[in-house]
This record gives C-alpha cells, structure tokens and sequence, in this order.
C-alpha cells in the first residue's frame, strides 16, 4: 500500500513538473517556476559579469576635459572588430547568459512575454550589446521588451537605454522627443527621473540646445544619489556656462565641485581648479593668493597623479604675467611628468613654441612646432594652423639667421680694436666657463658610470687604481686651453684629443687598430703594409690643424682675422641684410599676422640706409599695420609717403580712389594684364623677362603671387616639369594664403603627378609631325628652310600641311610640319625634301607621333626618344587620376584651307597654341583666356598652329 502512494506521488511529482517546465502553458506554476529559474540561476550570473564590464569601462574611460564632458563615461571607439570578437570579455559572458535565460525561458504567448523576469534578461541582453558597442542589436533588445512587456516594472528604464542608444546612433531629436513624453510618464522623482533628466541633457548638448541642457542637468543633479554623477554634473555645468558667456556661474559650479573635496573624483577636482584659473584676471587679480592656492595643490600628495595639469596652468600664468623664464620651466615641467593627455602635451609644446618664436629663436620654434604636429589629430584645423606655420617658418629661420649674422658682422667690422678686443675677450671667457661646467658634468658622469659597473662587477678596483694613474701620468696641455686642465675629462675636450693623437702618431707611427697593435711585428710599418706615407703626413697636419683650431678659439687675433675689412663686402652684406629684413616684416604681416614683430623689421629696416627699391614699400606696409594698431602713427605715415614720394603709385593710391588707379598706366594690374596680353601671345622668353622685373618693381604688393605664378608656367614651358615643380613649390611655400599659392598646391598635388606619368612609346598613331632643329628662327638657314618648306606645299597643293615655329627651351627651337596623317608620309615628305634639286634641305629631320611630341614638349626629353629604347605601349594617365592604355589618336578632321587648321588628338588635353606675328611664336593655352583663369600645367605643343606658314 504504501509503495503505492509513494508512485502516486512521484508520478504527481514528475506531473508537475512538466507542467512547469513547459513554455507554452500560461498557468501560475510555468510563469513562477520559470521565473525562478531565470532571476536566481542564470541572470544572477549573468549581471555580475555585466556590472564587472561596466566597472571597467568606466576606468578605461579618458575624458577629454578640453571639451564638454559627455552625461555618460563611456568612449566609443572607431576601432572595427572582426566577426565573432568581442571588446569586453564580461559582456559576452553577460550577452550569452541573457541568451541563454531568453532561448530556455522564454513565454511568448499570443503575442506578449508571460514570464515576468524575461524584460531583464532583455534588458541585460541590451545592455551588453551597448556597452560592446553594437548599438543596433542593442535598440532591437530594448525594443523587445517595449512591444512584449508594456506593463513592466523596468519599462522606465528601458525607455532611457533606448533613447540613450538612439543618440549613439546620432538619433537626437527622436531621443528628444521620446524622452520628453517620458518625463510626463515618471510619477516618483527618484534616481530613474535623474538618469532621464541626464539623459536629455546629453541629447540637447547633441543638438547645441545648450540652454536646454542646463536646466535638465540641474534637475539631474538634484535627484541623484550617486556623488560622483553630482560632481561631474556640477563639472559639465561649468563647461556650459563658461561656453554661454557666464563667467560668474561657471566659476560658482567650479567651486561646487571643488567643495566637494573627497566625495568628488580628483581629476574633476584638478580640472575645476584649472578652469577657474582661466578666468582669473591677470592684471587685477590677486596673484599672491593665486600663487599659494598653486604652490599649496603642488604639495599635496593625492595631486601627483595631476602635476603635469597643475604645472600647466602655472606655466599660463606666467606666461599672461610676461614672465618668459618661468613659463617656460613650468610648460617643462608639466612635460617632464609624461602626461597621458596627448593634448596637453601638444598645448605645453605649442606655448613653449610660441614663447620661443616671440624671441625670435625660430629654429627652436620650429623643433616645438614639430613636437606640437606628434601631439595632435591630424586633419584638425588646430593641426592644419600650426603645420601652416611651421612651413612658414623654414622662411623666418633663414631670414632671420642672414639678419642677426650680417648684423653682427656689420657691427664688429665698425667697431675700433680696442672694442674688437674687449668684445672677443668677454666672449672667451664665456667660452671657458660653458667648458669648465661641461667638464665638471662630464667628471662626475663618468664616475658615476664608474662605481656603476664596479658594483656591477664589470671592472675591479685594481684596474680603476691604474686608471687613475695613467690619468695622473697623462701629459698636461696647454693651459691657455681651460683653466681647469688638471680636472679636463680627457675626451670631451677637442684640444686634448687632437694633441693626443698627434703625441700617438709620433710615438707609434701609423697602426692599424687590432689585437697586439704595440707588436711592431704585425704593425702596418714592419709589415710593409704602409700603403700611402702621403695619407699619413697630411692626416698628422690635418690633427696638428685641429689642435691649432682649438687652440685658437682662445684667442682674440683668430676671431678678429675673420672680420672682413672690405667696404663692398661690407655693403653686400648690408644689402643682404636689408632685403632679409624686408622679408620679415612681410612675413610676421601677412603670414603670422604679429604686426609688431613686422613694425620691428621694418621700422629697422628704414634705420640701415637701404636700397631706394625698399623704401616706399616699407613705409606703405607700416601705414597699413599702424591703420589697426595707432591711427595717430598711420596718419603720420601717410603725410610721410606723400610729402617725400608725391608722383609714386603709393602716394596716388592713398591720395585717390582704387577705381582711379585701377585706370593708371603705373598701377600694377596694368602691368599683369599688359604682360599676360605678351604670354597670351607667345612671346615667352620676352614675358620671362618682363616678369622678372615686375617682381622686383612691385616687391610687397599684392599683386606679386600672380607675376610669381605666370613666371612658374614660364619656367614649365621652357625648363620642364622639374623648373615646373620647383617654380610652383615655391609660390605654394611663400603665398600660401593667396588664390594663386592654393592653385600653386593644387597644381603640385593633383596635375603634376600625371604629366610625369606620361611616358614616350611606339604606339601607333593617325596624327604626326616633322621637327627641325634651329637655335634662332631669324637666321638666314632657318629663313631658307621655311620658304623650302611654303615651296613643297605651294607646288603639291598640299593644304593639309601646315608650319610652325615651336619654342622648345630658351636656347632650342623647332620648326615643324603639322598635318601627316601615317609615319610612311612623313618619311616620304622627309625624302623629297632632302634629295629632290627644288628643295635639297641639309637640316636633318625629327619624325615624331603627336602624342610623343606633346610629352617631348612638355617633360623635355627629347634625348631620350632619340635613343629610340622606347616601348611598343606605355600607361597614360586619365585626369581622374587612374591609369589606362594611351588611345589610338583619331584622324583630324580635313582643314578646308590654310587658315583652318586640323586639330591633334592631344588637343584633349585642353592645351592648344595658336597664331603667331612676326616677332615669334604664339602658344596659347586652352584654359587661359584671361586674368582671372586658372593656370594649369605646360601646354602640350602637339596641337600648336604656331603660325607663320612657311
């Protein structure tokens, strides 16, 4: 009987039980049971691993307090993950237990989740994926529960998730609205209204709604019980004020975080004290009590992991208060404590390149520009500013190197002897000290390393007793060399080195360095191995020399020598000096617009007696800097320029308006449009000249870039693409914020790469010219070869054919015969005219394809396809950039008489030239037809109809 019951009983039991294991009964025994199992088994798990994750994105997390703080710390990072990996092991672990509560335990029937723990374990599956940064799983999680579970005790909360992953993907106003209708949903004012409020507050940072997220951050900070949301809230407060203008409650929510002392993170407390320092008023301010707040944070032990923050904001204060020395030691120091903010370490290179820079010690200015480059996220306009400036400097370091040197130079040489000498003195004595502490430094060094490697065992203290006396045994040099020669380091004074080898050389001759080098036996000498005595005596006079030269530095005569003694030396380096100092101001003006660093030069330069040409322009660049600096000063200026300079352009442009001297014959637009007419012409090497002489007569107008770049495409077309590329770099370097340098840069980086990726070949062709050679299309041979030429087309009738004169280089011209449509014609036309009694011309010929001659005329290498070693197809480039088999040229269209002519295939190319007068040849460029038309590269000759018919 009673084994009975008790099988009654289990079988009840296992009744039961599948009752309640299954998921597709809606009964109170399935929903609890699996229930139960989810919270207590597999979600308990599953939110340690998610809580862990969290806990270590929030260390991870680096934030960038040179901008707003985000609400949230977490970063998102553009790093693209492979298939199947995972940036946080804690939240896959907790992604695969929330997986595995919703695949065993889920109760979706008809239509809505049964099971009252499945809106965690999808809010934990959300959550995961959120954190790993995949947000679009993530909005699916979150979404899940909003359809399934719309009566949830979590449904709040995962409200704010969604929206939270709606603004990860950039969904701001969605999030705002959603959030909004949220707020009016939330009935208790509890941590889950603060997260809303927080929430939006980020959303409306988002959309630059900043006055919006004030308010909402207030709320946010008010109903948090979490005292590190309170201090950060506090902290994003101040940023936001401080953005609005708000100076006075930006410092107050400073101040908030600061009070908060312990129950705030240190780095909001630093930074705080930071920020508040950047309102302070330099000149009014208490800077005694600045000082000590300083010094007193320096002190304190729980801020070291701050001090590069801290020694930073001393370096800025310095640096407002004028105090060069100190700000430097202090933007050292912050450095010195291997800061992992990239941007504060960028900052401290950056200011410290700038002090330098304003004493003028540009070289070392550049090498903290360079450092600031490492620093910083390129393609930032920061990066693209300094890395400007930076190539503006290489101008400013070299300028400015010619100016101090000459200056010097200038100033020794009018100085008598007696000043030469004093001067020289104080400048050995100088000499001697910087020795003597290099020295004393190197001394102590070396015994440093010494007692190093004795404790290291790597020498005995016997072998260091016989270094010291082979030391005191050592012979004394002279001591007119270093006051300090009992003490000298032996190899960290040049003299001594050079009077050692020598004392060698005379004792041992010359010895090869190897094992038993004293063993006469096996020296070079016994040997017989002394390949050349010759070698040996001049290098023995080469270390005499040396020690000669070393020597001399310690004297007065071996720097006075130097100075030269020459007036016309003396008035070129002065010259030099005074176009160097033009260049300056010109420079601080209109590159790095320091207007007084430009007052200075030019000011200077007025004081040096320079060259007339300087003159005018300089006091006209001082009118205009003194116009936005002192109105008195430009007024001055201005009486100045017309009073001694009444008839210059300069005095005309300040005494009219700009229409009338846009009408003046003198004026320099006149002058470009007159000499672009030239160009436009053909008259190139007369234009070159024009040119040239343009920009020495406008030297500092506005005008120069456009002279500059007309005379680079000059270079182009005569010199090639090298003169080209040379030409074009150096209006891109020196203008670069005028529309001809950007054109310059355009030039250099787009265009030019593909005219050097053209290449000569034996590619068949349908369009073909015959080139003769002439130095000058003026001389009698060149005259009787064009009427040859006019002569053989007059008598066959030949309308087709037509002559130019092409320019080549400035030495080398062509004439050449356009119209051949098959290599077999032109060899014929070169037969006829060679051998036949009408014509016998003794000029050798050049058959040549069009497409070759285009690249021939515009890479200058002719030479090369004369070699012939050309291959049978070569890539040409598309102007799109990519590369493609050159095309078979198509047959030009017939010209109906010698005045229309056929137009090559490598018109293509929009680089036509046309006509030409008597005075030479024109060649026009297809993209060139008037001032304002953009430059491009060396026209392809192979299209010119450079006019005079034969």
């Amino acid at each position: 009987m009673k084994t009975n019951t008790i099988k009654y009983f289990l079988f009840f039991g296992l009744l039961l039980f599948l009752i309640a294991c299954s998921t597709k009964r809606n009964t109170w025994l399935s929903r609890n049971s699996h229930a139960l199992s989810t919270k207590d088994n597999i979600l308990y798990n599953g939110g340690i691993a998610l809580n862990k994750g969290i806990e270590e994105v929030k260390l991870q997390n680096k934030d960038n307090f040179w901008e707003i703080l985000p609400v949230e710390r977490m970063q998102v990072s553009e790093d693209n993950l492979m298939p199947g990996t995972t940036k946080n092991a804690n939240f896959e672990k907790a992604e695969t237990k929330a997986t595995k509560a919703i695949q065993k335990h889920s109760m979706n029937i008809n239509g809505s989740e049964k099971n009252p723990q499945m809106d965690e374990a999808y809010m934990m599956l959300g959550q995961a994926r959120y954190y790993d940064q995949r947000f679009v799983p993530a909005l699916d999680a979150f979404n899940y529960v909003l359809n399934k579970s719309p009566n949830s005790d979590k449904i709040y909360e995962v409200k704010i998730w969604r929206e939270k992953t709606n603004m990860r993907l950039d969904n701001d106003a969605l999030a705002v609205n959603n959030l909004r209708k949220l707020l009016k949903e939330i009935k208790f004012k509890d941590q889950i209204f603060a997260d809303a409020n927080a929430t939006l507050a980020q959303a409306f940072l988002n959309l630059q709604e900043k006055d919006s997220a004030v308010a909402k951050l207030k709320i946010a900070k008010e109903f948090t019980k979490s005292k590190e949301e309170i201090s950060r809230y506090n902290y994003i407060l101040g940023q936001i004020y401080e953005e609005l203008g708000y100076k006075d409650s930006a410092y107050a929510s400073y101040q908030t975080v600061i009070d908060m002392r312990r129950k705030a993170a240190k780095s909001y407390v630093i930074h705080a004290h930071a920020r508040q320092s950047a309102q302070f008023d330099y000149k009014k301010g208490d800077t005694v009590a600045f000082l000590k707040k300083y010094n007193d944070l320096l002190k304190d032990r729980e801020n070291r992991p701050f001090l590069d923050v801290l020694h930073h904001q001393l370096g800025l204060f310095y640096e407002k208060k004028n105090n060069k020395k100190l700000a430097i030691k202090e933007y050292n120091l912050s450095l010195k404590k291997k800061s992992q903010d990239t941007y504060l370490i960028a900052s401290n290179y950056r200011n410290l390149a700038d002090l330098y820079f304003i004493e003028s010690k540009f070289a070392k200015a550049g090498n903290y520009y360079d450092s600031t480059l490492v620093q910083l996220k390129p393609r930032t306009r920061e990066f693209n500013l300094i890395k400007k400036k930076r190539e503006n400097l290489e101008d400013v370091i070299k300028y400015e190197a010619i100016s101090q040197a000459n200056d010097s130079i200038i100033a020794l040489y009018k100085m008598s002897g007696s000043e030469r000498t004093t001067y020289f003195e104080k400048h050995i004595a100088k000499l001697k000290k910087v020795e003597e502490a290099q020295i004393k430094a190197a001394e102590k060094e070396a015994r440093i390393k010494e007692n190093q490697d004795r404790e290291d065992g790597k020498i005995d203290s016997e072998d260091a007793a016989n270094n010291k006396k082979e030391k005191a045994l050592a012979p004394k040099v002279n001591s007119n060399i270093a006051s300090s020669s009992q003490n000298d380091f032996y190899f960290y004074t040049a003299s001594t080195v050079a009077y050692g080898k020598v004392e060698f050389a005379k004792k041992w001759g010359k010895r090869v360095l190897q094992d038993n080098w004293r063993v006469s036996s096996i020296s070079t000498k016994e040997n017989g191995k002394t390949e050349d005595l010759n070698a040996e005596d001049t290098e023995t006079e080469n270390d005499a020399k040396e020690t000669a030269d070393a020597e001399g530095k310690y004297t007065t005569a071996f720097y006075i020598k130097q100075i030269p003694e020459s007036q016309t030396t003396i008035d070129s380096l002065s010259k030099e000096r005074n176009f160097a100092n033009y260049q300056l101001g010109i420079i601080y003006k209109e590159k790095f617009k320091e207007y007084q660093l430009a007052i200075n030069r030019f000011e200077k330069l007025l004081k040096d007696n320079p060259e007339e040409r300087l003159v005018l322009p300089s006091m006209y660049h001082l009118y205009k800097i003194y116009e936005i600096l002192d109105k008195q000063k430009a007024d001055a200026m201005k009486e100045s320029i017309v009073a001694q300079y009444p008839n210059s352009r300069y005095a005309q442009i300040l005494q009219n308006s700009s229409s009338k001297m846009e009408e003046s014959s003198d004026s320099p637009n006149v002058a470009y449009a007159n000499i672009y007419k030239q160009y436009q012409n053909g008259e190139i090497k007369t234009v070159l000249t024009a040119t040239e002489n343009a920009i020495n007569r406008f030297t500092g107008d506005e005008i120069v870039p456009k002279f500059e770049l007309l005379k680079a495409n000059i270079a182009g077309k005569l010199g090639g693409l090298e003169e080209f590329s040379t030409a074009l770099n150096y209006v891109a370097l020196n203008y670069p914020n005028s529309e001809e340098g950007k054109k310059a840069e355009k030039l250099l980086t787009v265009d030019l790469p593909k005219l050097n990726a053209l290449e000569l070949s034996k590619a068949p062709s349908k369009n073909w010219k015959i080139l003769y050679q002439t130095k000058d299309f003026e001389n009698a041979g060149t005259k009787v070869l064009r009427e040859k030429i006019k002569k053989f087309i007059a008598d066959r009738s030949l309308n087709k054919l037509a002559v130019s004169l092409d320019i080549y280089t400035m030495t080398d011209n062509f004439v050449v015969l356009h119209g051949i449509n098959s290599e077999d014609l032109a060899i014929g036309i070169t037969s006829i005219l060679k051998d036949y009694k009408d014509y016998k011309v003794i000029q050798k010929p050049i058959i040549i394809s069009a497409e070759n001659y285009t690249i021939v005329q515009i890479k200058k290498n002719l030479d090369e396809f004369l070699a012939g070693n050309l291959p049978e197809t070569a890539s040409q480039p598309n102007w799109d950039g990519t590369i493609e088999q050159a095309p078979i040229a198509e047959q030009p269209k017939s010209a109906v008489n010698n005045k229309q002519q056929d137009q090559p295939s490598e018109d293509n190319q929009n680089q036509n030239i046309k006509g030409k007068d008597q005075k030479g040849v024109q060649q026009k460029q297809g993209d060139l037809n008037g001032d304002d038309q953009e430059f491009g590269p060396p026209p392809s000759p192979g299209g010119q109809k450079l006019g005079k018919k034969g």
